[in-house]
């Protein structure tokens, strides 16, 4: 798939109608934005200098809160270039942070256990479980990461993984993963193509998204990222940058345009003050 515009990747929350959406555009600039699915509107916040890894990301239950994995060659701070750190979405000022050595970590995710606390104490800031309201846990190693955690399972036909395949990246290109309509049996959205995007390994177009409705993916063209909402509409990302959700009337065209993000804007932008603090 050719993507005309920026790189667009979506974490949704798995209690909360909110979508972290992380975007790459210009090459060494990464933003991040605050879809509110139910209100239809796209909040942008903070951008980085630097590189998001978005399958090395997540977003707690209740959409408040990103745990998210960065690499910023010129950061000039006490946890060095690449690190681990908590954020209030749509920014990325770090309430607390993790250093990392070099991009050797998959991350970390929230569980929704809040006395799992299953982390080192944090090296920049801290941890304020009683207004996170979930837990953390380091992130296994596996394609599709991100998805797994939210209810997409491997398709029929996707080749298993080698015992010795450390890090679940031999078989990338070939991976598929499905994930069922919330409420209508048989329907489902189909995803593969080495982690589509830039999830974790390079900047790869070659990504795939299909509907599924008792036999081969029909393909979804020019989509670079999709998911189900919780009412059954359908997320999209599309190949140029746009938001859009779509209903089953047909799940190949927009039914609403939530936002264009092929307007580059590189510049970092400060966080607000209740960004700032654990409120």
């Amino acid at each position: 798939m050719d993507v005309a515009g920026p790189r667009v990747y979506g974490i949704a929350a798995e209690g909360a109608d909110v979508v972290a959406v992380i975007r790459r555009g210009p090459t060494d600039w990464c933003e991040v934005g605050r879809w509110d699915v139910a209100a239809g509107v796209y909040e942008p916040g903070g951008r980085l200098h630097g590189r998001i890894y978005p399958q090395r990301c997540d977003l707690s239950p209740d959409g408040a809160w990103l745990c998210y994995f960065a690499l910023q060659p010129a950061a000039r701070w006490e946890l060095g270039p690449t690190y681990v750190a908590i954020s209030r979405l749509p920014w990325l000022f770090a309430l607390a942070a993790w250093r990392t050595d070099g991009t050797w970590t998959r991350g970390v995710h929230f569980v929704s256990d809040p006395s799992l606390r299953d982390v080192a104490p944090a090296d920049h800031g801290s941890v304020r479980y009683d207004r996170l309201g979930a837990g953390l846990a380091p992130t296994p190693a596996a394609s599709y990461a991100v998805e797994r955690r939210r209810g997409w399972t491997e398709a029929p036909g996707s080749p298993p993984r080698n015992r010795d395949d450390v890090w679940d990246d031999r078989r990338a290109e070939v991976v598929r993963m499905r994930k069922p309509h919330p409420s209508e049996a048989g329907l489902q959205l189909e995803v593969s193509g080495g982690y589509a995007a830039f999830r974790s390994r390079g900047f790869s177009t070659n990504v795939a998204y299909g509907i599924v409705a008792g036999g081969e993916p029909v393909e979804l063209a020019g989509v670079q990222w999709a998911d189900w909402a919780s009412d059954g509409r359908l997320l999209v990302a599309t190949a140029g940058g746009r938001l859009e959700t779509r209903t089953g009337a047909s799940w190949h065209r927009a039914n609403e345009l939530v936002a264009d993000l092929s307007v580059a804007r590189p510049e970092a932008s400060a966080a607000p003050l209740e960004a700032r603090r654990w409120l």
